[in-house]
């Protein structure tokens, strides 16, 4: 067997969508909402939640650690029928993340920590110019016998029958 053999091929792309945006706090919104809503128009509408708190972490970090003033950061999603992988790349090759404890007191330091308990995969990987910070998510397809459809959760006690109703036996 061939060295070429061993290698699987690629998932093949199903869905892709890459934007540039400006490093600015509005930026982080426009990019989360627009993550979340695309992915629920591709059929996903479960990871939808996931892939906005993803991309608003790793975002925030291109903004905060990333960003050079008259350079933009961008944002790709791409969807296979295994992964769905959410890439940030920003300009700042040398300013590489990783997790760390965050002191009680401290308002910043989570984010890394975030990504790293919520998807499945996680890592960075460098550029030509600056790095690429990417987290994924599995796409899980539900069971073929397996209830579709939205859950109704009731809280409080079960329905009662009014007095007088009659039951069919």
């Amino acid at each position: 067997m061939t060295a070429a053999q061993e290698i699987p091929a690629p998932d093949p792309v199903l869905r892709r969508d890459r934007l540039d945006y400006t490093p600015t706090s509005r930026s982080v919104s426009l990019c989360r909402h627009r993550a979340a809503r695309l992915v629920a128009q591709w059929g996903h509408p479960e990871l939808a939640c996931d892939t906005a708190l993803l991309v608003s972490e790793l975002a925030t970090n291109a903004l905060l650690h990333g960003s050079l003033r008259g350079r933009l950061f961008r944002v790709e999603l791409t969807l296979t029928a295994v992964t769905l992988r959410i890439a940030v790349s920003d300009p700042r090759g040398e300013r590489l993340p990783g997790l760390r404890a965050a002191a009680d007191d401290e308002c910043y330091g989570r984010g890394l920590v975030i990504v790293a308990q919520l998807a499945d995969d996680w890592g960075v990987e460098p550029r030509a110019v600056g790095k690429t910070v990417y987290a994924e998510l599995s796409v899980r397809r539900p069971a073929p016998d397996m209830a579709m459809g939205p859950h109704v959760l009731r809280a409080g006690p079960p329905v009662t029958r009014t007095a007088g109703a009659v039951r069919p036996r």
